[in-house]
């Protein structure tokens, strides 16, 4: 191929390649409304039907079968997801940031690549297999241990999600640890800082966006978990008083209710309604902490 027809070329590859990437590019965006409008669409008409909007929000009372009168009360439902997204949380940050800190900062090469594999593997399991777990598994651990009349409850649901959302934590944050300059290591160093003192006084807050990134993953992650709190959270609809007790999650009801619903009906758009609830929550906290992290990236660079 002559010199001019490789110049020819490469003039209308750019072109297409340029437009290919920026297809791309908008097609996510086009993907991301067209699935609001699909869920909002199916939703819609319980907004303007039957359904009261406050007791929607307020009541406890979920019996979308009723014959006399179904109520859709998603109070209990809320309260459950909450409660179960919370414990995990307090379960997997911790334990997430942990290992990455040592993963990052405190273990040999080898040692490093043998736990990111078995922690990253814990990634690759099937949700429906750790609902197994939470059912045989810690069902018994807890009953056990706590004397609960059943062990299919927040807290063992709190453990499977945080069990679940630890490798996402683990793997952001170990890449945020990674991205701070060794030049900040050995200052810190030069100046007689321990180990310790390197990781909470310069590390963390030098990787605070990523840290948050990864803490936030996770919440999505939890929150999004459907099969796995279906099994082991027993399924109760009810406020619950402490962690022993069974809820029930949007994401479950959502599982367990869809496939019995009449297309069309009120109980079928109320379970969209309630997926445009789990989406706008996603949402909400993806904003949330896209303006944290810009506040702290303005404070830093002031």
């Amino acid at each position: 191929m002559s010199a001019s027809s490789k110049r020819s070329l490469s003039v209308i590859s750019e072109p297409l390649v340029e437009w290919t990437i920026r297809l791309c590019g908008w097609s996510a965006i086009f993907f991301v409304f067209a699935i609001f409008f699909f869920v909002f669409r199916e939703a819609a008409p319980a907004l303007f039907g039957p359904v009261e909007f406050s007791e929607f929000f307020t009541s406890i009372y979920w019996r979308p079968d009723s014959r006399i009168r179904p109520q859709f009360g998603i109070l209990a439902l809320v309260v459950g997801t909450a409660s179960v997204t919370v414990l995990a949380m307090l379960i997997a940050v911790p334990s997430g940031l942990a290992a990455a800190v040592f993963v990052s900062e405190f273990c040999t090469a080898r040692v490093r690549e043998t736990l990111k594999i078995v922690i990253e593997l814990l990634a690759a399991i099937p949700s429906v297999v750790w609902g197994f777990i939470g059912y045989m598994v810690l069902n018994p651990i807890i009953i056990e241990a706590t004397d609960a009349p059943i062990g299919i409850n927040i807290l063992n649901g709190g453990i499977i999600l945080a069990l679940m959302s630890v490798p996402v934590i683990m793997s952001v944050g170990e890449d945020a640890l990674k991205a701070v300059p060794d030049t900040y290591r050995e200052a810190a160093v030069a100046l007689g800082a321990s180990r310790w003192q390197i990781v909470y006084r310069v590390l963390f807050p030098a990787a605070k966006n990523g840290l948050l990134a990864a803490s936030l993953l996770g919440v999505g992650r939890a929150v999004g978990e459907t099969m796995a709190v279906l099994m082991a959270t027993g399924h109760a609809i009810q406020i619950p008083d402490s962690v022993l007790d069974p809820v029930r999650t949007l994401t479950a009801t959502i599982a367990a209710e869809l496939g019995e619903a009449v297309e069309g009906g009120t109980h079928y758009q109320v379970l969209f309604l309630i997926g445009s609830l789990l989406m706008l929550i996603a949402m909400t906290v993806n904003l949330t902490a896209d303006l944290i992290v810009k506040g702290i990236r303005g404070r830093q660079s002031a």
